[in-house]
């Protein structure tokens, strides 16, 4: 029994899906299949119940599975003590945030493509609750997004925060600062979609009975959001970071308000696996430009001021 097809085995129970599995491990559907099928030979049992629709493992299935999680997370372990930066290598599926994509994330991909030559990264932009369903099914490798959460599926490491912060045109008449939540409730808000933590948390805090639901326009871009909010047609809410060049440029203006946001933490999110030194790398790399980032961000303001 090789442990390639024990690799496998454990893919297809853990994504419960031959397709999954076979994204995951750059292969094919019928070549998962057949590894599967020669594990079974070889062992003399069987490990999947086939009468089912679903993956359903059958008792000796039960029983391996567990010693291939015990073998996975062996397996990941001894690579991370021995290996060199050399053997860090593959392709990683990576889901990003767009406040990063704003911030640090080229600086990461160059640094990436220095230090380990052998890693090809495609990457995403998507909003954090969709990044988290793809990181668990599968269909992703790591994502830099909100968290961290208390998920044990994942391992989470905390990136940077990011101030939250109301902005709009400067010419725009808003009322007197700071801003009362009816002076931010008489505008239209522009912010990230509802399953993210500005929309849920304005409209917790802006809805009254007397006037009901503020008014929230929505858009998974930022680039779009901020177009939206220089044209004059709102106040946005999202990280001041993302949006320094447009602050610098007298595009846009943040806007002092009695409603205090709290802010915007991002994490690098992985799933264990036989690739886990590969996204340990990568996520030590991650924390380390965010760090610096976040650090010169800091430096650049007290210089201003």
């Amino acid at each position: 029994m090789s442990f390639k097809s024990l690799e496998v085995f454990y893919w297809v129970v853990t994504l419960n899906s031959f397709n999954k599995a076979a994204a995951k491990l750059h292969t094919t559907q019928p070549a998962v299949s057949q590894r599967v099928a020669t594990l079974e030979s070889q062992l003399g049992i069987k490990v999947l119940d086939r009468s089912s629709r679903s993956i359903k493992l059958t008792a000796k299935g039960r029983v391996l599975y567990d010693y291939a999680e015990r073998f996975m997370a062996l397996h990941a372990e001894m690579m991370q003590k021995v290996a060199e930066e050399q053997a860090i290598s593959g392709v990683i599926r990576l889901g990003v945030a767009e406040t990063i994509v704003h911030t640090w994330l080229v600086e990461f991909l160059e640094q990436c493509r220095r230090r380990y030559p052998s890693v090809t990264i495609d990457f995403v932009v998507d909003i954090t609750p969709t990044l988290r369903e793809e990181l668990k099914s599968g269909e992703l490798d790591m994502a830099f997004m909100l968290g961290p959460s208390q998920d044990d599926d994942l391992v989470e490491t905390t990136l940077c925060s990011y101030e939250l912060n109301f902005l709009s045109a400067p010419g725009m008449k808003l009322g007197k600062e700071p801003l009362s939540n009816s002076d931010i409730a008489a505008h239209p808000l522009i912010t990230f979609p509802r399953r993210t933590y500005p929309y849920t948390f304005l409209r917790q805090e802006l809805t009254t009975p007397e006037h009901g639901a503020p008014r929230i326009f929505t858009n998974w871009s930022l680039s779009t959001i901020v177009r939206m909010a220089e044209d004059g047609y709102g106040v946005c809410v999202v990280p001041r970071l993302a949006v320094l060049k447009e602050v610098e440029q007298g595009r846009l203006k943040v806007r002092n308000t009695q409603l205090e946001l709290r802010d915007l933490t991002f994490a690098v999110a992985y799933a264990r696996g036989s690739d886990e030194p590969t996204k340990a790398a990568l996520a030590a790399l991650a924390c380390e430009i965010a760090k610096a980032s976040t650090a010169g961000h800091r430096r650049r303001r007290r210089a201003a001021k």
